[in-house]
């Protein structure tokens, strides 16, 4: 029997409760020990998911030496709290996106994790769907020419607008960090490129002091422009399309094929009038659960590299710079 990373949950998120956890109990090399909470429910979660263990607070969890890693789905504005005592307490971190709120404190993290010698990765789960491979094998292949364009889009209508920590300023609420982030990371990840300007805008709800929808325009240094756009007011939409000199692909469930059975779609159209749609099936929640565990048991750093991580919260700080200045920021 394969060894297991015996992994402790800090909070009873939604994210955690419905699809990470059970993610966990399907992958071969990892299995859920223990889990707290700071709100009293973390009892009743693990007997209804059949967690052995459970705590009223992240502390005594931390404690707990039969945890080897922990995930973190709290709010996001705490992430560096809690990844920072977890790495002191000597247990692997994977974290929730966004990994921080700005550059300065996912350094923090991640010197914590390396001084104390444990894995830290952030939860960008949809990069472990097949699907995102493919479509780089197809622009590899030349079938739709030199990349022009990239166009990335991450809504939903949010109806629970008084009580959703999404809408809290403090704890690191907003569109762009919710769900944009993932427009920004596949635009870097599928264009293997950085910006080197870009200019974003946003409308905010005037109650709650978050961005209700953003959007942006980056211009990346190997001369592609891409524009993205997120939102919490608008039709459910989780999609890219990455268009060339001969061609473009679509990619119509992008960052929640999970939603569908696991079954992300491609669609490849070119110049010469042909168009075709390929099924690549997935299950994101368990490969990215996988990779993290068998990193821990080897030894070895995640694919989605530190430095990496801490580019996404460079551009990110720079999304939000440029929203409050309504400048261009150029790198």
């Amino acid at each position: 029997m394969e060894q297991k990373v015996r992994w402790g949950i800090l909070s009873t998120a939604a994210i955690a409760r419905e699809t990470v956890i059970p993610a966990i109990q399907r992958a071969n090399n990892a299995e859920v020990v223990a889990i707290a909470s700071s709100s009293g429910k973390a009892s009743s979660i693990a007997k209804e998911l059949g967690i052995p263990v459970s705590y009223e607070s992240y502390d005594q969890l931390l404690d707990d030496p039969n945890v080897d890693a922990v995930y973190i789905p709290l709010p996001n504005s705490m992430h560096v709290e809690w990844t920072i005592k977890a790495a002191i307490k000597q247990k692997h971190v994977l974290c929730e996106k966004p990994a921080a709120l700005c550059e300065a404190d996912v350094r923090k993290m991640v010197e914590a994790c390396k001084q104390n010698n444990v894995f830290f990765m952030e939860a960008f789960m949809y990069q472990f769907h097949p699907q995102h491979q493919r479509v780089k094998d197809i622009i590899s292949s030349g079938e739709i020419g030199d990349i022009k364009c990239m166009r990335a889009s991450f809504s939903f209508y949010l109806r629970d607008r008084e009580t959703n920590i999404r809408m809290n300023a403090q704890l690191g609420g907003g569109s762009l960090f919710d769900v944009g982030c993932y427009c920004v990371h596949s635009i870097r990840n599928l264009l293997d490129s950085e910006p080197v300007e870009l200019f974003v805008q946003s409308n905010y709800d005037e109650h709650h002091s978050v961005d209700m929808t953003t959007g942006g325009w980056m211009k990346m240094k190997n001369g592609v422009h891409a524009l993205f756009d997120c939102s919490f007011e608008m039709f459910p939409q989780n999609k890219y399309e990455i268009i060339g000199t001969k061609g473009k692909v679509e990619v119509s469930r992008a960052y929640r094929p999970d939603v569908h059975g696991g079954n992300g779609i491609i669609t490849v159209t070119t110049d010469s009038g042909e168009s075709r749609k390929e099924v690549v099936c997935g299950d994101q929640y368990v490969l990215e659960m996988e990779h993290a565990s068998r990193c821990i048991l080897e030894g070895e750093g995640p694919f989605y590299s530190i430095d990496n991580m801490i580019q996404q919260a460079r551009v990110l700080e720079a999304c939000y710079t440029s929203v409050k200045t309504g400048n261009v920021i150029r790198f």
